[in-house]
């Protein structure tokens, strides 16, 4: 199946009542927890004092509530893939139950599982971003930043994404070497995971649909 038929059943099957729940509690989930967070540290960095002069301060704050508000906008896709990650192996079993009803019932996975692998993911999110965001602005000015930003957010998303869909039914050695040997179509998939991170209200959906379309690439790669 190639990459724009996954992604059309994936968008297709958004009408599913089942979906739309989890999408929509995941979202409020989601955008309740980048306000807490923009909101506190926000009132933390009204507190510093860093100039004497009113003027300078009055400033400084200014640039500092901004830097507040936006930089968690820099991590949202960590943190609404987090949030949502407790219902994406839900995701998975509906798109499964639609569209590959003949197969055997899939590996169930524990709350400790899910926690432990979106605390995982999370960690190595936020680290890859941070470390990689000086490189995005340098690179901005020479216009390869958005390559970066594709081939850093690419990899994590298409392996983290596949390892979610893929650990409900194959064992962990099989899922690497599933992995390693579609490496760059996965990667692939993970840059369009990304681009959907970065289209604003759609990022919202992406969670759900980029776990639908993963499930749809997973079975095509075991078929083929």
């Amino acid at each position: 199946m190639t990459i724009p038929a996954a992604l059309y059943k994936a968008f297709a099957q958004l009408s599913d009542p089942r979906l739309r729940r989890i999408l929509l509690f995941g979202v409020a989930a989601a955008l309740a927890c980048w306000a807490a967070l923009a909101m506190g540290a926000s009132a933390v960095l009204r507190q510093v004092h860093l100039f004497d002069n009113a003027l300078a301060q009055t400033s400084a704050e200014i640039v500092l509530v901004l830097t507040a508000l936006l930089l968690p906008i820099l991590f949202f896709s960590a943190l609404a893939t987090f949030v949502m990650s407790f219902w994406l192996d839900d995701v998975a079993g509906i798109v499964e139950a639609e569209h590959y009803p003949h197969l055997a019932p899939a590996r169930e996975m524990g709350w400790a599982e899910i926690l432990k692998g979106s605390l995982r993911f999370l960690l190595v999110m936020v680290l890859i971003t941070a470390l990689a965001a000086p490189f995005y602005l340098a690179l901005l000015f020479l216009g390869f930043g958005i390559i970066l930003n594709y081939g850093v957010n690419g990899y994590l998303l298409g392996r983290e994404y596949f390892e979610l869909v893929a650990a409900r039914r194959l064992e962990p050695e099989a899922m690497r070497l599933t992995f390693g040997n579609n490496l760059g179509r996965l990667w692939l998939c993970g840059a369009a995971i990304n681009l959907l991170f970065q289209i604003p209200i759609l990022n919202l959906t992406a969670p759900v649909v980029a776990t639908s379309f993963m499930v749809h690439i997973f079975h095509s790669l075991r078929t083929e």
